[in-house]
Parts: C-alpha cells; sequence; structure tokens
C-alpha cells in the first residue's frame, strides 16, 4: 500500500524556491491548457473551448495548499459557513485575497489582472519575499507577476506548455523506452499523414484508434475511432485548417509551412487507470509522491480512490518510471509537480505514462486528508464530486444540516465520513447563462474516508439520496 508521503508542503515550497519558509501566493487557474492551446492546430471540433463558471471556482481548491504564512487568490470569499467547518478540522488556512469584479468566464489570473487594487496589495508582499504559484503557469500569469513584482515560483510559460503537450509526452516515453499503446507523435503533415496511413491499417483490422490534441484538457480534444472513413475525414479537415493557417494563421511555422499538433494512437484495453504525482526541484531532484487509481462510470471520470489497488512490484515501477521522467523534466527546464496519467492492462501490466501534466492535478488538491492527519494509513478514502441542481444560492450550514452525520468533523480514532474540499463549485453557476427557472447545476467536491470500500459506498449512497431532494420549492 502507498499512501501519499507526509510533508508536501514544505517539499513543494524547497522544490520551486529553494526554501521551506517561503510565503506562496496561489492561484487556482484551472484548465490552463486552454491558454497554452491559444494559436495551436488542434482536432476541428475542438478548437476552441468556451470558459465555465464552474471550473474557474474551481479556484477554492487552492485554499487547502497553503497555510498560516501563505496567501490565496479567490474569484469570491469562502462560505462563512464552510471557512468555519475547515477551521473546526483544525485547518490553518492562508490569508485569502479575493478579486474585485469576478467574471464568471474568467480564469481567477484574469480577473487578478483586471484589479488594479488586488495588484497593489499582492505587489505589497514582496517585503515577506513572497512568490506567485498556480495551477499552470501560461502567459497570464507571467504577465500577473510582472505586474505585482512577485516572481513565479515555476519555470516560464514557455517551458511549461512545451513539456505539456501530448506530443512531448509520447516522443519522451519513445525516448526512454517506457511502455505505451502503439502509436505517432504529428507535428508535420507529412508525419500526420504516415499516422492517418499506418491507422488505418488497424482499423481494417477491427481495431479502435485515438486521436488526441496536444492540449485537449478534462476529456475534450480526444476522439474514438472504429471508422476508416470518420479517420479519412478528420485528416482532411486537420490538413485544411493547418494549410489556411499557414497561409497567414498563428499555426504556421517560421517559414510559413503548415504544421499540427496531434497523437494518434491504438486504443487498448485496461483494468484500470491511475494518476501518480512526483515533484522535480530546481535542484534537479525528484521526489515520487503518490499513486492514485482513477475511478470511472461509463468511460467518464468520477474521482480516485486511495490507496490505489497494486502491487508493490506495479509501485516500484511507477515510482521508477517517475524518477526516469522527472530527471528528463529537470534536464528540459521545468521543476515543479508533475501528475502522470498511467493505466493497468487486464493482464495487470503497466502503462506508465499516458501523458504527462507538468502542473497540478486535482489529486494535488486531495492531499490535504493525509497531510492534516483526516484519514490515517488504515482508512480508505476516495475523492470524488455529487452533482446538484438547486434553484437558489444553497449556504455551507443549510448543506451541512442536509448532510448531518455523513459529514467528516474531526480527527477521531475511526475517521469516516465526506471531507468537503470545495464548496464554491456549488453556487458558481447561480446568476450566470446556465441559470434558468428549472434552476443550475452545482458540483459538491470532497473526499470520502472510512474503513472500507463497502462502507463508503454505503455513505455515498445516502449522500446521493439526501442532495436528490434538491431543488425545494415553495
Amino acid at each position: 500500500m502507498h499512501l501519499p508521503s507526509a510533508g508536501f508542503s514544505a517539499r513543494l515550497k524547497r522544490a520551486v524556491t529553494g526554501s521551506a519558509d517561503t510565503p506562496l501566493v496561489f492561484l487556482g487557474n484551472f484548465e490552463v491548457e486552454n491558454h497554452w492551446a491559444l494559436g495551436e492546430p488542434a482536432l476541428p471540433r475542438v478548437a476552441s473551448h468556451a470558459g465555465s463558471a464552474v471550473v474557474n471556482r474551481m479556484d477554492e481548491f487552492t485554499l487547502l495548499l497553503g497555510g498560516k504564512g501563505d496567501h490565496v487568490v479567490l474569484k469570491t470569499a469562502p462560505d462563512p459557513g464552510y471557512r468555519d467547518y475547515l477551521e473546526g478540522l483544525g485547518l490553518a488556512l492562508p490569508t485569502v485575497h479575493v478579486v474585485a469584479d469576478q467574471d464568471p468566464q474568467r480564469t481567477v489570473s484574469e480577473d487578478a489582472l483586471a484589479d488594479p487594487a488586488l495588484i497593489a496589495a499582492l505587489a505589497g508582499l514582496r517585503g515577506e519575499g513572497a512568490r506567485l504559484t498556480a495551477h499552470g503557469v501560461s502567459v497570464v500569469e507571467e504577465q500577473l507577476a510582472a505586474r505585482t513584482g512577485l516572481p513565479l515560483a515555476a519555470p516560464t510559460a514557455a517551458v511549461c506548455k512545451r513539456v505539456n503537450s501530448k506530443v512531448y509526452s509520447r516522443r519522451l516515453s519513445d525516448e526512454l523506452g517506457i511502455r505505451q499503446a502503439r502509436g505517432w507523435a504529428c507535428e508535420t503533415l507529412e508525419e500526420l499523414a504516415d499516422a492517418v496511413a499506418a491507422a488505418g491499417e488497424l482499423l481494417d483490422t477491427g481495431r479502435k484508434v485515438v486521436l488526441k490534441d496536444a492540449f485537449g484538457v478534462s476529456g475534450k480534444g480526444i476522439v474514438v475511432l472504429d471508422s476508416a472513413a470518420r479517420l479519412g475525414r478528420l485528416h482532411r479537415m486537420a490538413v485544411q485548417q493547418a494549410e489556411k493557417a499557414a497561409r497567414g494563421g498563428p499555426e504556421a511555422d517560421g517559414g510559413g509551412r503548415p504544421r499540427t499538433a496531434l497523437v494518434v494512437e491504438e486504443w487498448v484495453a485496461k483494468r484500470c487507470d491511475l494518476n501518480y504525482q512526483f515533484t522535480v526541484g530546481r535542484d534537479g531532484s525528484v521526489h515520487f509522491d503518490f499513486v492514485k487509481e482513477l475511478l470511472t462510470e461509463g468511460g467518464v471520470h468520477k474521482g480516485h480512490r486511495i490507496p490505489a489497488r497494486l502491487s508493490d512490484r506495479q509501485v516500484e515501477e511507477i515510482a521508477a518510471t517517475a524518477l526516469l521522467l522527472g530527471e528528463r523534466l529537470a534536464a528540459d527546464g521545468y521543476y515543479g509537480v508533475v501528475g502522470v496519467d498511467a493505466m493497468v492492462d487486464p493482464d495487470e501490466g503497466l502503462y506508465p505514462v499516458i501523458e504527462i501534466n507538468a502542473r497540478n492535478n486535482m489529486s494535488t488538491y486531495q492531499n490535504v486528508v493525509h497531510e492534516g492527519g483526516l484519514a490515517g494509513p488504515e482508512e480508505v478514502a476516495v475523492a470524488r464530486h455529487h452533482p446538484l441542481r438547486l434553484t437558489r444560492p444553497l449556504p455551507f450550514a443549510e448543506l451541512a444540516e442536509r448532510l448531518d452525520g455523513l459529514l467528516l468533523t474531526g480527527r477521531g480514532a475511526r475517521p469516516r465520513g465526506l471531507f468537503v474540499n470545495n464548496y464554491a463549485t456549488v453556487n458558481a453557476a447561480h446568476g450566470t447563462a446556465a441559470d434558468s427557472p428549472e434552476g443550475f447545476e452545482g458540483r459538491l467536491y470532497g473526499v470520502l474516508v472510512g474503513a472500507s470500500d463497502a462502507e463508503l459506498a454505503a455513505i455515498d449512497t445516502d449522500i446521493t439520496r439526501r442532495l436528490a431532494a434538491f431543488p425545494e420549492r415553495s
């Protein structure tokens, strides 16, 4: 059994600043890939992504990364009842800075850039030696660092973007001899044509292939195909897009030649998906943090199980792969948190690298459960989210009353219940275009803690039943 190793907060600070005492200012700019993807060729149907009010309120996850001497920038102040709940669990929270005028379609970093008073307040932290850190670094976070004078505790946006490309993941794994599904990384139309021809042969034998946009995120930019005709249509569309861009758009290289950024792979069978994390230091050191099992329903990601159901040999192989990847990422100028998606095949063999995410991951924000002593080594923890449909904003105190007896409320000898690790996403869509007379969708994120999978399933069923009573009408 491999649980998250202790001391992550101090280890992160040492990795990105050189000292465990450096104050950090956290930014939760989720789906930073949308900024990395600007000007990049993409699969035609997912070339751009609209902002999401709920996704942008995932910024509140960062409230649980910092400690007493740190700071966090949020789009709105935490619900008072939720803040009391966290402090009641003994968690030391960072100082909160709230943007003046949050736009639901903007990231918290974009909101901060539009707030002169907040920029001045953050600039005042220079005397403490504070540094900015983000979910992932794009040119937006570089602009905020320049405006505030706070150094980024991260590599440049260009480095972060480069190592987050799925093309980079594929080529690095090939170079290091890491097992992968048969596939091809494509940056030129010639490479794409060769990949499509080879993938067509796989399709002709009844297999499936998958096309991946280099900067797709959260399931966007991935197409699974079982038809050579459909593959051909997508190929033609990608070529047309690349050639059009080369005639005057940003997708051309310096010589005006069309380019692409796609990965084509065989779709392979699996027993389960995994996510593991390691931290790369500015000095090139690499620390393996944890591995978690991804839980899915109908192919949709529902959360993480901690610990992952793996053998010691499988964990050792993942840890060894993390060291290999970390050394190369360091050589390429990256330092900070790295999350890697992996999977186990039906015969218990590993595919140790599906893609590299050189940024924070959902798993990063669940670390507080073990770091903060909310779950011990004998407990099972499952991170997931519950959907809600509401017709009005729901205060945390009312939710806590509805879930009475099911919330994790202390560090008893037998921890049991749901730890809520983000509440802003519950009410984020209220008052937006997604709101209607029929109500709006919210998400309640949390980590279930209990003695067994069976106990967690019973708690989860009860939570789902009680939440289904919303919306209530007068």
